[in-house]
């Protein structure tokens, strides 16, 4: 099994030589290129590729004389923590959600404190919005739409994407939100029937927050449920793609650590903690801003601030009671997504 994982992964990782130079090996004097393996969720592969990696690459040249490579993979991001956890050799881990890369930590593959203060290990921020299709044919303004018949909606599976994981905690959160509006308390049973109802709305669940754009491009369903940066992305290749971001909606955030035991074992950390570093540079912060991230430089997001709705009724993992409690609510054993999709099951 564990061969047939290493060809799966060979398949999805694309070799990237970012920055010039001659051939490895092409003169006696000329220094040996450093590789850094990069494992990440789907989402910001336009952002590495054309800006983010180049930009770093110039910078170590720079810096160190070195040519810099990048073999790069890019899967959801649930499925690439566990393809890192079974053999994928990932020098940096940038996933979508801390609990994909908590888990690495958790099997010692990654020392404790990538999460701590004051970066706490996030490079990017975004919230959940609602896509609709061109001029809003159904009249969609906000998440009770998303339960009427007439509405098929799309995003992707939580057990393979943590994109979706975010996506579920929003309608859960806006539920929340909605209970206190209309009876004055956050009731959990409230917000626990309006995410069994739009749930039940769901037409297709990919298993990426990509493939789940994809289909919706394709033509199926009414709304998507997505990352505001996939949305901004479209409409910065010119294509139609309205959405809208809630005033009630869940605060994104993206983490990056270093794979310390891939690294001891590749002996690259000098590079790849300069080019983790560089992540949190001004530089690194607009080229995500630009493709649609919202920065987590105080400077940086004050330049893009145009560019960004701040919703009334933002939340975040602290709202729950912190991402642990709310992973075991939604997503364990007996969680209210699983019974959620159960109770579905048996209406077919």
């Amino acid at each position: 099994m564990k061969k047939g994982l290493a060809f799966l992964l060979m398949g999805v990782m694309a070799l990237a030589s970012v920055g010039c130079g001659k051939k490895a090996g092409s003169s006696p004097q000329e220094k040996p290129r450093a590789v850094i393996t990069l494992g990440a969720y789907t989402v910001p592969k336009e952002a590495y590729q054309k800006e983010i990696l180049p930009l770093f690459a110039k910078k170590w040249k720079a810096l160190s004389g070195t040519e810099v490579s990048f073999r790069e993979s890019y899967l959801a991001s649930g499925a690439q923590s566990r393809a890192i956890l079974s053999g994928f050799e990932a020098d940096v881990a940038a996933l979508s959600v801390p609990e994909d890369v908590a888990r690495l930590e958790k099997n010692g593959l990654i020392q404790p404190g990538w999460n701590g203060a004051p970066r706490r290990g996030i490079v990017t921020r975004s919230v959940v919005v609602i896509v609709t299709r061109p001029g809003n044919p159904k009249g969609i303004k906000g998440w009770k739409d998303l339960t009427r018949a007439d509405v098929e909606v799309l995003y992707p599976s939580p057990k393979t994407s943590g994109g979706a994981m975010w996506i579920v905690d929003a309608i859960y959160g806006a539920g929340l939100k909605m209970a206190e509006q209309e009876t004055g308390k956050a009731d959990p049973a409230y917000a626990r029937k309006f995410l069994k109802d739009v749930q039940r709305r769901v037409k297709v669940m990919d298993k990426s927050g990509r493939a789940s754009v994809t289909t919706f491009e394709n033509g199926v369903g009414d709304v998507l449920l997505t990352y505001e940066n996939e949305a901004l992305l479209r409409q910065m290749e010119k294509k139609d793609f309205p959405f809208i971001v809630p005033d009630a909606t869940m605060l994104i955030e993206n983490p990056a650590a270093i794979v310390d035991k891939n690294v001891d074992r590749h002996s690259n950390r000098e590079v790849v903690k300069a080019f983790l570093d560089f992540l949190w540079t001004p530089e690194a912060q607009r080229a995500y801003a630009r493709y649609g991230f919202r920065p987590v430089d105080p400077e940086v997001e004050k330049e893009f601030a145009s560019k960004f709705v701040v919703p009334s009724q933002l939340f975040d993992f602290n709202y729950f009671g912190g991402e642990e409690a709310l992973s075991k609510l939604l997503y364990g054993e007996k969680g209210l997504w699983t019974q959620v999709l159960e109770e579905l099951s048996h209406e077919e």
